[in-house]
This record gives structure tokens, sequence and C-alpha cells, in this order.
């Protein structure tokens, strides 16, 4: 059965190309989630819940388990369904996506979940998206191909997403316990949004195998796609 790769916010599938061109393995797939570069189902309003079910209904279709990564809203989403349907992963790993009671949402998400963040999204446009992404240490021009990819639906996909989720730590990271894929955790060690303390966190809440740190920002995927693509193949190689 194949992996499957689930990015995060404000990413698409293109967040997993450079990982991909290093993987040896190619059952290998990279899904856009609902308005991240893919269409909206019919009454689909883009709350966190949604997002896991949409997972889970997507994964189910399989019909065996998959080994499952997410990286920032990718991996609190993965970590959720592999905490409610093990039965539908093999392995899990994820990257910078805290699933805690104690996490303080960082101010840009307090932002969105407030009504400051319509007017946020309003005035955002491609420009100013390439800045903030940059700002986690991304080369300019990578962080520009991202940004092309925001459109409207995304951003109201992000404010739906980020509203449903104020308390997503405290009503999720106790069925933690419930996973039973063998996992990892790879963090960016300088992510400023995201601290390294909650990807140990999150790696003890799942009895992870490891809980490995890499030294940049946020988006582990962009900035070290050689050694997490190399890490991931050793963590399915376990299995």
């Amino acid at each position: 059965m194949p992996a499957v790769l689930i990015h995060g916010v404000p990413d698409t599938h293109r967040l997993w190309g450079d990982v991909r061109r290093h993987l040896s393995r190619t059952d290998v797939e990279a899904w856009d989630l609902p308005g991240f570069g893919a269409p909206l189902p019919e009454g689909f309003s883009s709350t966190k819940e949604e997002y896991v079910d949409w997972l889970i209904q997507r994964l189910d279709q399989f019909g065996e388990p998959v080994d499952l990564v997410g990286h920032d809203w990718g991996c609190i989403l993965t970590a959720r369904v592999a905490a409610l349907r093990p039965d539908l992963v093999k392995t899990w790993a994820g990257s910078n996506g805290p699933v805690s009671a104690t996490y303080q949402w960082h101010p840009l998400a307090e932002i969105w979940q407030s009504p400051a963040g319509d007017r946020f999204m309003a005035e955002s446009n491609s420009t100013s998206w390439a800045e903030l992404i940059a700002g986690f240490d991304i080369p300019v021009a990578l962080a520009a191909a991202t940004a092309s990819h925001i459109d409207e639906h995304m951003k109201d996909c992000i404010l739906n997403l980020y509203r449903s989720a104020v308390t997503v730590g405290a009503e999720w990271e106790p069925d933690l316990a419930n996973v039973k894929a063998p996992s990892l955790v790879v963090w960016g060690a300088l992510d400023p949004a995201c601290q390294v303390e909650f990807g140990h966190r999150l790696g003890d809440s799942m009895h992870a195998v490891d809980i490995i740190e890499l030294n940049c920002n946020h988006w582990t995927i962009l900035q070290k796609p050689a050694e997490v693509a190399a890490i991931l193949e050793a963590h399915w190689g376990q299995r």
C-alpha cells in the first residue's frame, strides 16, 4: 500500500515535490485537501472535523493501512486519523503541527480566528503571502511559488479551519494515546510558531519510536527535503 503525504496551511500537494524526488519508493501519493488546490465537496464548510472525515473516507478506499505523513495542519489532521482509525494507518510521521492543550496559537492564527481575519484575507495578496512565508527562512523564489497558489477559496478555508480549532489541542490530545501505528515526529527546532517542545509532547503522547529535531524553521519539508526523505524511508523500513 502507498505512502500518503498531507500538506498544511497555506500549502498544496506541491509542498512535497522535493521530498518525493529524494524517495526511492514510487508508491507515494500527495493529496490536496479540499479548498487547497482541490474542489470543495458539496456542503463542505472546512472545519477540522470535516477534513478528518474526508481523509478517513479516502483512506478507507484503499482497503489496507497506509504509511501516513503530515506537515503542519497535515500533521494535526493525520494524527487525529491515526487516533480515531488505527486500522487505516500502518505507520505515521508528522512535523511541526502541535496537538496539545497547553499550546498557545501563534499571533497570526489568533487573527484568523477573530473577526480581524476577514480583513487580513481581503487585504492579502501573493506578494504579502510570499513575504510572510519567506519570513520562515524560505528562499524568496520558493516562497513566491507557494504563495502563487493561494486563492480566495483557500483563504476562506483557512479562516474556517482555524475558527473551528480554537481548542483543538484540548479536544484531540487525549485520544492520541489510542494511536497504534509506529509513529515518528520530525520537527524544525527553530520554528517560532510551533515550538519544538510541542514536537516532544506530541511524540510522547503518541508513544513515538523517535522524535527528531532538524536545524531549520517551520517548513521542514521545504528546507530539508533530502533529510526528511531519508528519515521517512528509514521509518518505513522498520515497520
